[in-house]
């Protein structure tokens, strides 16, 4: 009798934007060059047209590729975004349930529900605090319904609302639900709520933004991100680019790509220190365990 290891690549990516257009002229041929270098990749949709969208270029690609459907909350107003390398004015759209859940049931691709939550660093100057607030809390729940009626994993995009985002998901772990739980992308809190999604089984992801310097006139943020990394065992860890955003050192300044993984992976095998390999090997074991990748 023979046995057969399952294949793992070397790294996974596990949100990028690769259908996004910023890569409307290449998509294929970056997604394409990522697999030949052993990096598989989740891409994220953040409203109706990308979501849509990243199940197209899944199933172009194939193996190697994967894909996520969801509402970001800065889509659930228009928010002038100008913080990285692709300035965008997102446009207004409410969630349409029924219409993301046939999506999720359209195609194997769709390995999560997301990126969707709690944004509260960015409130529109024109629009009344509480109600944006109350919006978001809405539509969260309404998305965290729908991955428990398709039994799929949550990618969380959560900002300056972390102890609110935690309340509701306790609230739905007591009721048995979110069995699959989830993943909390591009973590920029501190140590202590990275260990609070820890203890209820949510995943923690870090991005590029990691191997940034610490700033010399306030070095805290950064080395409370740091922290963080620490904070969360290997084996609850995942790596992401948010390409073509948050790019990573040394290629600041250029567009993000998925195979830039590899310097995040760098850069937590150092504040852990571990080897670069263990990383590579555990984050890529904990992305295929969440996401069901084969």
């Amino acid at each position: 009798m023979y046995f057969f290891k399952r294949y793992m690549p070397k790294l996974v990516d596990t949100h990028c934007h690769i259908h996004f257009h910023a890569y409307k002229d290449d998509y294929a041929v970056i997604a394409r060059a990522a697999i030949a270098d052993d990096v598989w990749m989740v891409t994220i949709g953040t409203q109706k047209d990308t979501s849509k969208k990243g199940i197209e270029v899944a199933n172009e690609i194939g193996e190697g590729l994967w894909c996520t459907i969801g509402l970001h909350p800065n889509h659930l107003f228009p928010v002038h975004i100008d913080e990285d390398e692709h300035p965008f004015m997102t446009r207004e759209e409410d969630f349409d349930y029924e219409y993301y859940k046939a999506l999720g049931q359209s195609s194997d691709k769709v390995v999560a529900i997301g990126e969707f939550g709690l944004d509260y660093y960015r409130i529109p100057e024109d629009r009344d605090e509480m109600e944006v607030k109350s919006k978001q809390e809405r539509i969260f729940r309404q998305h965290l319904d729908l991955c428990e009626e398709l039994n799929l994993p949550a990618v969380l995009h959560i900002r300056d609302a972390h102890d609110e985002t935690l309340e509701v998901l306790k609230e739905y772990l007591d009721a048995g639900k979110l069995k699959r739980r989830g993943v909390v992308h591009c973590f920029t809190s501190h140590a202590e709520h990275a260990s609070r999604y820890v203890e209820i089984g949510f995943r923690v992801s870090f991005t590029g933004i990691i191997t940034f310097p610490a700033k010399k006139k306030d070095p805290s943020q950064q080395e409370s991100l740091w922290d963080a990394v620490r904070a969360v065992p290997l084996d609850m860890l995942m790596i992401e680019t948010d390409a073509p955003y948050l790019t990573p050192v040394p290629f600041r300044g250029k567009r993000n790509i998925p195979q830039h993984v590899q310097y995040v992976a760098e850069k937590v095998a150092e504040l852990k220190e571990v080897s670069v390999e263990e990383v590579a090997e555990q984050t890529t074991k904990n992305a295929m365990t969440l996401f069901g990748l084969h």
